[in-house]
């Protein structure tokens, strides 16, 4: 969603009739959208000798200029611009310049997804505000601070802030300040799904926008509008908003809100069920988040793309996607410039799990007698893992791996995988190529966790002799040593087209001759001492209190 942040359209009341006249144009044009020429004529207005009485500061002008470079999506530009305003207004003792110079700068930040940092900047501008007796500009900050609680997630916390915000602005009579502010409640409210009192905010919104020609705001509030409709499943209306918010945009010359216009058109084309169109759109919004650097833009499109794949089950791709949404959370979770990354991170991979199992079920739809092996396979290998000390985090992965590690089978004709009889030489040759298959179809697929070798390597043997590279011992990865155990034991466990299942007994028995040949010794010991049994609705195992305290192999 789009919060409007106060304080990006404040205004000054300049003195000085040339200074004042060169303000009052610029102002104008911003109020337009038009914004190139409001900073020609703040630049000009600062070029002016700064005489006593003669109007704006040299603080606010600088100010101003950076409002128009941060309206573009231009924001190094817009933070230089507001670091030399701070400064000018810091060495003139100037307290209110400097706190709005710090209001405008925590935008930016906050822009940037830099909570942490705006956060700061903002108590630094309001203690500054208050100092000084700026009400108004104690109110925008308030405001601002909503918008970081709704972007932390806690909307009642940011309902209380608009509301109070709301009622400042109100009282000191500043109606061009309620639009914007509007804009925001209607955000809180759809996220609550409270969907008439978000509607008649965006309504009344919108109507304050117009009456004070603030064009910028007028396209926030119709790109929130568009969300609305789209959680409410009114894809008619949430295009008639996006057709409205992209014609101010266009007509603002690359308003930043295009972006994520063209996501909504995307999802609006996803959930109609235009799939080629939706997939135009959300890539041209990619190229928007990327010209504009603009990561957390770039996250959510690729989300939207990884959906859009999962509903073609372009498998592959959807990996890809939702790879690429999770690095970008990751590198904004290590810097902090994202609060509410963990929310985000657990529904990226929530759909990480489900894509992967259906993709493993797509495997097993192709071989008549391996039903259900990937998920009994990812749950004893799991179980074995989290044994060997395996965190938490790190298991998530392992089992990704451990549900694609037969992926290579896809390529596998379905005659060779099925046949009741022996295989030929050259059908065992085709068959031993799947492993490699399958790390060569998640090659580009850079997930959190390297789940490669566990694809390539679980046809190792620990004494050497197996396929693809004839690893042996600690060569092979211990990964693909765990996952080497499970495979077999629901291999042996599982009825095949040449023989039918093994009882657990039986199965343990043909382990045992194959500790130090085929399995690792270590490992094979750990399984049964855990005590994990075939059934046909998953694996078993004794509750965790029988088991041995663990420890980390080496």
């Amino acid at each position: 969603m789009t919060t409007v942040a106060s304080g990006a359209v404040a205004r000054a009341q300049p003195r000085g009739r040339t200074r004042a006249a060169l303000v009052r144009a610029a102002e104008s044009a911003e109020r337009r959208g038009e914004l190139p020429r409001a900073r020609e004529e703040y630049e000009r207005a600062l070029r002016l000798p700064d005489r006593a009485g003669e109007g704006a500061s040299a603080s606010s002008l600088l100010r101003w200029i950076g409002r128009t470079h941060l309206g573009e999506g231009n924001l190094d530009a817009a933070l230089d611009c507001l670091v030399a305003a701070h400064a000018v207004g810091d060495a003139h003792g100037d307290a209110a310049a400097c706190a709005h110079a710090l209001n405008l700068t925590a935008i930016t930040r906050q822009r940037r997804g830099e909570l942490e940092e705006a956060e700061l900047l903002y108590a630094r501008a309001l203690a500054g505000a208050r100092a000084a007796g700026e009400g108004q500009l104690a109110a925008m900050i308030e405001q601002n601070r909503g918008t970081i609680a709704n972007i932390r997630g806690d909307l009642h916390a940011a309902l209380r802030r608009y509301r109070a915000s709301l009622k400042r602005y109100q009282a000191l009579g500043l109606t061009q300040y309620v639009g914007p502010l509007l804009n925001n409640l209607g955000m809180v409210y759809t996220d609550l799904r409270r969907w008439a009192q978000a509607e008649r905010a965006f309504v009344d919104a919108l109507e304050h926008c117009v009456a004070s020609d603030d064009r910028q705001a007028q396209i926030m509030v119709q790109v929130n509008r568009v969300e609305l409709w789209i959680a409410r499943r009114q894809f008619d209306r949430a295009r008639v908003a996006c057709d409205a918010a992209r014609a101010l945009a266009v007509r603002l010359r690359g308003h930043h809100a295009l972006g994520e216009i063209e996501k909504h058109y995307g999802v609006i084309a996803r959930e109609t069920g235009d799939f080629s169109l939706a997939e135009s759109r959300l890539t041209g919004a990619a190229r928007i988040a990327a010209e504009r650097q603009d990561p957390l833009l770039a996250a959510e499109v690729a989300r939207e793309l990884a959906d859009l794949y999962w509903r073609q089950e372009r498998h592959r791709e959807t990996l890809q996607a939702l790879n690429e949404a999770h690095a970008i959370f990751t590198r904004l979770r290590a810097s902090l410039e994202l609060a509410d990354v963990a929310r985000r991170m657990s529904r990226l991979e929530d759909m990480f799990l489900v894509i992967v199992r259906r993709w493993g079920e797509s495997i097993e739809t192709k071989d008549l007698y391996t039903q259900g092996h990937c998920r009994r396979v990812a749950d004893y290998a799991c179980a074995l893992a989290a044994d060997v000390g395996l965190d938490e985090h790190t298991l998530f992965w392992f089992r990704m791996g451990a549900l694609l590690h037969d992926v290579g089978k896809i390529a596998v004709p379905d005659e060779i995988l099925n046949k009741p009889g022996r295989l030929t030489d050259e059908e065992r040759r085709i068959i031993e190529r799947h492993p490699a298959t399958g790390e060569s179809m998640l090659a580009g697929i850079e997930f959190p966790w390297n789940i490669r070798p566990m694809v390539r390597h679980h046809h190792e043997r620990f004494g050497g002799g197996g396929y693809p590279d004839g690893l042996a011992g600690d060569a092979i990865p211990l990964a693909a040593r765990i996952l080497t155990v499970a495979d077999i034991y629901d291999a042996l466990t599982s009825a095949r087209s040449y023989r039918s299942a093994h009882p657990h007994e039986r199965a343990m028995q043909i382990l045992r001759e194959e500790v130090g040949n085929t399995l690792d010794p270590e490992l094979f010991a750990r399984f049964e001492r855990l005590g994990i049994r075939c059934d046909r609705g998953g694996p078993t195992w004794p509750a965790p209190e029988a088991q041995e305290p663990r420890r980390a192999a080496s």
